[in-house]
């Protein structure tokens, strides 16, 4: 049955899921919720070297209870997010459709041949937190203000966290994913005018992948930090998407 609060996404006929396809060539690739069986598969997800020596925060070694852990607050968040979305729904009289806080879907998976769902990596949404600014009283001034904004606010600066499996690597999916949350969900259910990516120093790939959706190189701000997995880093590169800039 059809649910049209949550256009654009299709839903699984099957499992009544909300999903997004990646676009062609990358077809065979869908963002989805999270599943409660999960775990393992991210567990080996942010064990892979290839993975984690990219990441700032994720615990190390990932064991499966934080894989565990952090699925039931993940799922929580896009739970409250299709609830935000047939409430704006039902309050803007469906034309046009109320602007929302988060985003329903973020994992995505491959769909075999024979049906079956291989997850390869995560995208998730949320308000900026600036971790390029290194004062930190000017850092918690900027959160405030950019969490201040109502929902659906054009001067609100948006955020990405990403990751794709390592097999997975260097075949485009995250641009493709990148581009389909953006056309079908930030932009238009969302409101984003604004988005700011963050990489760090040395991540040739992730830059690319947002410069490939219109990201500008802002900057590239210099300090040295050591990451949960001990890998020491010096510092963030800093890409903004604009409104006007969108190819």
């Amino acid at each position: 049955m059809a649910q049209p609060y949550l256009h654009p996404l299709q839903v699984n006929p099957r499992t009544g899921e909300p999903f997004l396809r990646l676009p062609t060539p990358l077809d065979n690739f869908i963002i989805t919720p999270p599943r409660s069986n999960d775990a393992p598969a991210l567990k080996e997800i942010l064990n892979d070297p290839r993975v984690y020596k990219t990441l700032e925060s994720p615990p190390f070694p990932y064991l499966l209870t934080h894989a565990e852990s952090y699925l039931d607050m993940i799922t929580k968040e896009c739970d409250a997010a299709l609830e935000e979305a047939k409430k704006a729904y039902k309050e803007g009289a469906s034309e046009p459709l109320g602007h929302v806080e988060n985003c329903p879907v973020r994992y995505i998976r491959e769909v075999k041949e024979d049906g079956s769902e291989v997850l390869v990596g995560d995208i998730a949404l949320h308000r900026c937190q600036y971790p390029d600014v290194k004062d930190q009283s000017e850092r918690e001034e900027l959160v405030r203000t950019n969490m201040r904004y109502a929902v659906g606010d054009p001067e609100i600066a948006w955020c990405f966290s990403d990751l794709v499996a390592g097999p997975y690597h260097g075949r485009g999916i995250m641009s493709g994913a990148l581009k389909a949350i953006m056309d079908q969900w930030l932009i238009p259910r969302m409101g984003a005018r604004f988005i700011r990516a963050e990489a760090f120093i040395g991540n040739v790939g992730s830059v690319r992948v947002f410069e490939k959706n219109g990201f500008v190189m802002e900057k590239t701000v210099q300090y040295e930090m050591v990451t949960n997995c001990g890998v020491t880093r010096l510092g963030l590169h800093v890409l903004c998407w604009r409104s006007e800039q969108k190819p």
